[in-house]
């Protein structure tokens, strides 16, 4: 189709939706434009689906963009007329972010401004509002709580004013932190991270697995040059982001301490797990105070999406430090997407999975559904289980371990990882393969001489459980199997995809095989699990276990 320059690549409709024909000459031009504002839903092959969110316009607002902008870009790259409703709804939408402003006070400590004073008199009435206020100082000031700083920002963005923060930041501890680019170079669009999360102050960078997180968090600590505290999803992520920090910064061993379940060393810069974080000893929340009686300059939440209950409340009590999240989505299954805005930061920068991957920068990916019919009697204690069981029935089945078998077989001179949820069936899965296996109790040694065998390829094939969803660095894994999973998580099929993203040294493509069984919920499960990568472009091919020893894979 030849393209007219005045047919824009964007048609907007008035549910909300944008639609950007990625095809048009300016489709790239674009999408980074509206980028800031719009949230990607889907990005299959032609067609990519945006949506416009009231989340998402106060993303672009806390991000300095206004609704001048927003509606000149919609019009500029629009191929029909804006519906008149949209336009009006994002001036009135981003117009209620900045209404109510967070300041400090020489006097008051921290007060709540507005430019609005019905929209004050609204809040202050609201039961969850009210605690968190001290006296009121004029018509259009109120006093808060310094210690409900972040408390206050996540009732407003519930009651749907969004307070805009310039309380600001103390500097914490000074410590003298650069970057080493000896034999590597940072890549243009860390570069890009990094200084959109200093510029903005705190916020959340989102970027694909095995594009380079861990090096935006030492960029950004080398802008604070401060104290810093990075909260891991467990040992071995710790001890990955101890090496990257040794490797990329000017940082030596005595200045990096683990805080996790086997140690407790506090140092200028301190990697703790999420996990040593939450432990309660007694009913009480033993580490936590870790972030209070340090003067941290930042704090890196590492896996920002899978942020517990506990460290939300504590992050709302530490407003005033600078805080980055990392993440390869921030799909929750919760919905609390929000909580993350308000308590770490809006996101301050976002690439498709597929840009990184069309610079070279992660290894491209084919994603297989396999599809298994289960034998009768599979079928018939699936049919008779429990429904709570219905789950583990079908997705455990050996109709299931056999067509592993055959897949590992048919991968025997890759590396391979096979990933699942029940243990059982993973400890049956190692035995049958004759390989080992890494779960939950698993010693960390153990985990790392396996893990370092598996880098070298003196193992070819390892079975994991759920520990390896995340922040686990396997650059030579090639090959994943996935035979049971946590239900329809999104997040838990883009992190399990993301272990054999890292780029290989030969170009290979990777390869992703998703055991399905047939007319059950594991089917309905896997196609709510796949929508996250079938929105940043991944399509699944659906073979049928029949056809696997013969198929070209």
């Amino acid at each position: 189709m030849k393209y007219k320059m005045t047919d824009g690549p964007l048609i907007v409709q008035s549910d909300k939706t944008l639609l950007l024909d990625i095809d048009h000459p300016l489709s790239t031009e674009c999408r980074r434009a509206i980028a800031p504002f719009a949230e990607l839903e889907r990005s299959p092959e032609h067609i990519h689906t945006y949506r416009l969110t009231s989340l998402g316009l106060w993303n672009a607002r806390a991000a300095g963009h206004d609704a001048e902008q927003v509606i000149d870009t919609l019009l500029k790259y629009s191929r029909y007329a804006v519906p008149h409703s949209i336009l009006v709804d994002v001036a009135e939408t981003m117009s209620r972010y900045g209404r109510l402003r967070l300041e400090a006070d020489p006097i008051h400590g921290l007060v709540l401004i507005t430019t609005d004073t019905a929209v004050l008199e609204e809040v202050i009435r609201a039961k969850k509002i009210a605690p968190l206020l001290g006296n009121r100082i004029d018509p259009e000031t109120i006093a808060v709580h310094p210690s409900q700083r972040g408390a206050i920002k996540q009732s407003l963005l519930r009651l749907g004013w969004p307070a805009e923060d310039f309380a600001g930041y103390v500097d914490g501890q000074h410590h003298e932190i650069e970057l080493v680019q000896d034999g590597w170079s940072i890549r243009p669009y860390q570069i890009l991270a990094a200084e959109g999360f200093w510029h903005g102050g705190s916020g959340v960078v989102v970027l694909p697995c095995g594009a380079g997180k861990t090096i935006v968090g030492a960029a950004a600590m080398a802008h604070a040059k401060a104290t810093t505290l990075i909260l891991v999803t467990n040992t071995i992520a710790a001890r990955q982001w101890r090496e990257e920090l040794l490797l990329r910064t000017t940082l030596n061993d005595d200045e990096i301490g683990e805080y996790s379940g086997s140690k407790k060393e506090i140092r200028a810069v301190t990697i703790a797990t999420y996990q040593v974080m939450t432990k309660k000893k007694n009913g009480v929340f033993a580490h936590l105070d870790l972030f209070d009686t340090h003067d941290w300059g930042l704090i890196i939440y590492d896996e920002v999406h899978l942020l517990p209950a506990p460290i939300f409340r504590f992050t709302a009590d530490i407003q005033s430090r600078r805080r980055l999240g990392l993440t390869a989505t921030l799909v929750r299954e919760d919905g609390l997407e929000g909580e993350v805005f308000s308590l770490i930061g809006p996101k301050r920068y976002d690439v498709p999975w597929k840009e990184i991957e069309a610079q070279g920068y992660i290894a491209p990916a084919v994603c297989i559904e396999v599809r298994v019919t289960l034998t009768e009697a599979e079928r018939l204690a699936y049919a008779t289980a429990e429904p709570e069981n219905r789950y583990r029935h079908c997705a455990t089945t050996v109709t299931k371990r056999k067509i592993v078998e055959t897949l590992v077989k048919r991968h025997a001179n890759d590396q391979v990882l096979v990933i699942g949820q029940y243990i059982d069936q993973l400890d049956e899965l190692s035995e049958v393969l004759g390989v080992p296996l890494i779960k939950g109790e698993t010693p960390i040694k153990e985990r790392e001489r396996l893990f370092k065998l598996f880098r070298s390829g003196e193992i070819k094939c390892l079975v994991v459980s759920k520990v390896a969803n995340f922040s686990i660095d396997l650059p030579e894994a090639t090959i994943a199997i996935q035979v049971s999973g946590a239900f329809g998580s999104r997040q838990e099929e883009a992190q399990r995809l993301g272990r054999i993203l890292r780029p290989k040294a030969d170009g290979r493509t990777a390869r992703f095989y998703s055991v399905v069984a047939r007319d059950t919920i594991d089917q309905d499960f896997a196609q709510n699990r796949q929508r996250f990568l079938a929105e940043q472009g991944y399509s699944y091919r659906i073979i049928d276990a029949d056809d696997v020893s013969q198929e070209k894979l």
